[in-house]
C-alpha cells in the first residue's frame, strides 16, 4: 500500500515538474547531492584535459544542466547565499544562512526529509559549521557567528555529520564537548578510523580535525561518503536517506590560484562522486546530483602559444581573480530521476526541485 502511494504522488510531481519522475519504474527514495565548492565548468574541464580525455565520472552523467549562482543582493555571490539556495530552494542575501533577505527561517532539504521520515547527513572537507554545510542546518543572518551556528548544529535532527571543526566545539563548550554531544543524542568520533569502525545504527557526530580536514587529503572524502552512506541506509531504512556531501577546498585552491592544488581537491571530490554513483547503479531508486555553489577565480584553460600551426601549443591555465566570479555551473544528474532536472535554471529552481522530489 505504502509503495502504492508513493508512485501515486510520483505521479503528481511529474505534472508538477513537467517530466516524469520514475527512471527505471521506481520514484525516487535516496538523494545524494555532491557540491563542488568553486568547481566551475574549467575545473571540469580541466581534469578532462590532465586525465588525457579519457572518460571521467563526470563523462557518465545521465543527464547534465547549468545554474546561475547570483544571490538576492549581488550580481556575484558568496557560499553562505548559493548554498543557501541549493540548500532550500529560496535567493538570499550573501552572508545569510536558512534565512530569506527579510530573515526569516526556511526550511532545508535535508530538514523537509527527516520530517518525511528519511535519514540525513553532511560530509565535508571543511569545518562543519562552515557556509554551506550550514545552509542544510541552520538559519543566521552572518555566516561567521561560527558559535552560535554550532549551537544550532548540536540540536539539529542530521543523522550524520562528518568534517572538522572540533576547535569550535572547545571554544563554545569548553571541556563539555562530549557531554554535550552525548546528551544531544550522538556518538563522538574523532578520527577517519573510527568513523569507519562506528556503528551503522548510531547518529555519528565525526569531528576528525580540529579545523579543517585539510587540503590534498587523498581518498578520505571518498571514505567519508562510503560510511556515511551505509549508516543513513541503516537509519533510513524503507523511508530513505539525504545526503550532502561537499569538495569544499576545490574553492580555496582557486582563492589561491593553484591549479595543481585545485586538482589534488577535485580528484577527491571525484573519488567521492564515484562513490555515490556507484551506489545509485546498485540502489535503482537513489538520486545523485553533482553541483557547484559557484565559480571561484575565473579559470581559463588557454593555449600557450598563438601559432595554430603547431602540433601542440600547449595550454596553460589562466585565473582571472582570486575572488569568485559571476559565470554559470555545471549539474550532472546520475540515476534515478536524473531526467528530472533540465535546462538553465536559477541555483534556487534546483532546491526547489530537489525538495519537490522530497515531498513527493
Amino acid at each position: 500500500m505504502k509503495q502504492t502511494f508513493r508512485s501515486f504522488y510520483a505521479l503528481l510531481l511529474c505534472f508538477a515538474l513537467g517530466t516524469s519522475t520514475l527512471y527505471g519504474g521506481e520514484p525516487v527514495k535516496n538523494i545524494i547531492f555532491l557540491i563542488g565548492d568553486g568547481m566551475g565548468l574549467s575545473s571540469v574541464s580541466m581534469m578532462q584535459l590532465v586525465n588525457e580525455y579519457r572518460p571521467t565520472i563526470f563523462d557518465e552523467a545521465d543527464n547534465i544542466a547549468l545554474q546561475k549562482s547570483y544571490s538576492a543582493d549581488n550580481r556575484v555571490t558568496d557560499s553562505a547565499a548559493s548554498g543557501t539556495a541549493l540548500a532550500t530552494g529560496h535567493k538570499t542575501n550573501n552572508t545569510y544562512i536558512g534565512v530569506r533577505p527579510d530573515g526569516s527561517a526556511v526550511e532545508s532539504l535535508t530538514e523537509l526529509a527527516k520530517r518525511h521520515g528519511k535519514a540525513t547527513g553532511i560530509v565535508v572537507t571543511t569545518v562543519v559549521q562552515h557556509a554551506t554545510p550550514a545552509a542544510f542546518y541552520a538559519h543566521i543572518t552572518n555566516r561567521h557567528e561560527y558559535i552560535a551556528i554550532t549551537e544550532q548544529l548540536v540540536v539539529s535532527t542530521l543523522d550524520v555529520v562528518v568534517g572538522g571543526g572540533m576547535s569550535l566545539f572547545n571554544e563554545r563548550y569548553s571541556g563539555d564537548v562530549e557531554r554535550v554531544i552525548a546528551d544531544a543524542g550522538y556518538h563522538l568520533v574523532r578520527t577517519t578510523e573510527e568513523l569507519e569502525a562506528a556503528s551503522c545504527d548510531s547518529r555519528i557526530m565525526a569531528l576528525v580535525a580540529d579545523k579543517e580536514v585539510g587540503a590534498d587529503s587523498g581518498d578520505y572524502l571518498a571514505r567519508a561518503t562510503r560510511k556515511a552512506i551505509d549508516i543513513l541506509a541503516t537509519r533510513g531504512g524503507d523511508e530513505g536517506f539525504v545526503l550532502m556531501v561537499e569538495g569544499s577546498l576545490i574553492d580555496g585552491m582557486a582563492h589561491g590560484n593553484d591549479a595543481l592544488a585545485q586538482q589534488r581537491e577535485m580528484e577527491g571530490f571525484m573519488g567521492a562522486i564515484e562513490v555515490a554513483v556507484e551506489y545509485a547503479r546498485n540502489h535503482p531508486d537513489t538520486l545523485v546530483v553533482v553541483t557547484a555553489d559557484h565559480e571561484t577565480g575565473g579559470l581559463a584553460l588557454v593555449s600557450a602559444n598563438s601559432d595554430f600551426n603547431l602540433s601542440e601549443q600547449g595550454v596553460e591555465f589562466r585565473w582571472a581573480t582570486d575572488g569568485h566570479s559571476a559565470q554559470m555551473v555545471p549539474i550532472y544528474l546520475y540515476g534515478c530521476g536524473a531526467e528530472l532536472i533540465n535546462g538553465i535554471m536559477e541555483n534556487a529552481e534546483l532546491g526547489t526541485k530537489l525538495k519537490a522530489i522530497i515531498a513527493e
